[in-house]
């Protein structure tokens, strides 16, 4: 198998039955993608639905948190490889509601999101101490 792919996909489900998709499926289960992303968890019908970790690959990233029709979506942790780490709420696969976002360099953002972007009240702590306290528009 080639690193661009080539992989199978595998589905292995909570009684150790081995599978080819998902399908149909509702329990946790592990699935190995052909990209080499794995997701730990649970399934409704065959798609991510309920809480489990997915952990991409190429960017050695992983999302720890709740699942709705494959999205990211409920409370979860999302931890970035160059970036930093997000907790908070997630809705349609990205950052809406409240949430934290902790940056590498020692900055943090902790207020409100809306489709991903800096969105409503919310405090901006530089790694300094120095602190911006206010509202946020289109991030």
């Amino acid at each position: 198998m080639s690193e661009d792919g080539d992989r199978p996909y595998i589905f292995i489900t909570e009684n150790e039955e081995t599978k080819t998709t998902s399908r149909g499926y509702s329990g946790k289960a592990i699935a190995q993608y052909p990209n080499g992303d794995t997701y730990e968890g649970e399934f409704m019908d065959g798609v991510r639905e309920g809480r489990g970790i997915y952990t991409y690959a190429k960017t050695v990233e992983k999302y720890d948190g709740e699942w709705r029709q494959n999205r990211k979506h409920g409370i979860g942790k999302m931890t970035y490889a160059k970036a930093g780490t997000y907790s908070g709420f997630w809705e349609n696969g990205r950052r809406h509601g409240e949430g934290v976002f902790n940056y590498v360099n020692g900055d943090a953002y902790s207020g409100w999101w809306k489709f991903g972007e800096k969105e409503g009240t919310g405090c901006y702590t530089f790694a300094n101490g120095m602190k911006i306290y206010g509202e946020w528009e289109n991030g």
